[in-house]
């Protein structure tokens, strides 16, 4: 499964995955640029898992949200106000939710361990986290 050191796609970056000096202006790149690294590491996953029905049908719908994090991320640092900004994060929000879903469901359908997810699942609860406050602070600044 996934590599429980540093990711190949990580060290390509410079960075590990929750790796992060804050200094102004750079928050929102930064974001782009970790929520791209999941979205890669997610592709990686759904690659190695074993082949089989299950494994597709789950497979498939992980790609699909985990690959999305990072897409609407993209949209909601275009938004054209508070209130679109605040609508395009809570589909980020729901979308790392449902990737942390079926990351689970792949450990508990005995698909894959989840030694070999852990750091991907750490990483997904990290930026729905970083989402989940993202929206109070843009919803506290709208007021």
């Amino acid at each position: 499964m996934l590599n429980k050191s540093t990711n190949p796609l990580i060290k390509e970056h410079g960075m590990k995955m929750n790796e992060y000096k804050n200094t102004t202006g750079e928050k929102q790149n930064y974001l782009k640029a970790r929520t791209k690294m999941f979205a890669l590491q997610i592709v990686k996953l759904v690659e190695q898992l074993p082949k089989g029905r299950t494994a597709d049908v789950i497979g498939r719908q992980l790609l699909e949200a985990g690959t999305s994090v990072g897409a609407n991320y993209r949209a909601a640092s275009r938004a054209r106000s508070p209130a679109d900004f605040i609508s395009k994060m809570g589909i980020v929000e729901e979308e790392a939710d449902e990737t942390i879903y079926w990351m689970e469901l792949l450990v508990l359908s005995g698909l894959i361990h989840k030694s070999d997810i852990t750091n991907l699942l750490d990483e997904a609860n990290q930026i729905l986290a970083m989402t989940v406050s993202s929206i109070k602070t843009a919803k506290t600044r709208k007021k």
